[in-house]
């Protein structure tokens, strides 16, 4: 078998790696932890850092690439003793 220069990563679009990297550094920077308008301003400066590192993305992939992010540090639903589907007996 021939070696390949063929990696991992030589399948991911800009759109992909520039999420990935989001992501990274949500959780390196623990971010989920952070008060609201703390996450508002590191969001702001880290996209500006990503618009610059993948400036072939538009604002429209850039902006999705955000609220992917956003959602992702939203916290989770705490669901009560009266969840759906549960038994009352």
């Amino acid at each position: 078998m021939a070696n390949s220069t063929y990696t991992k990563d030589d399948t991911f679009k800009p759109f992909d790696k520039a999420r990935n990297e989001l992501f990274s550094h949500i959780l390196q920077c623990e971010v989920l932890r952070a008060e609201p308008e703390h996450q508002k301003e590191w969001f702001d400066d880290t996209m500006d850092y990503l618009a610059e590192r993948y400036s072939n993305l538009s604002k429209n992939e850039l902006g999705t690439i955000r609220s992917l992010g956003e959602r992702y540090c939203q916290p989770v639903i705490q669901r009560g003793d009266g969840a759906v589907g549960a038994a009352t007996t």
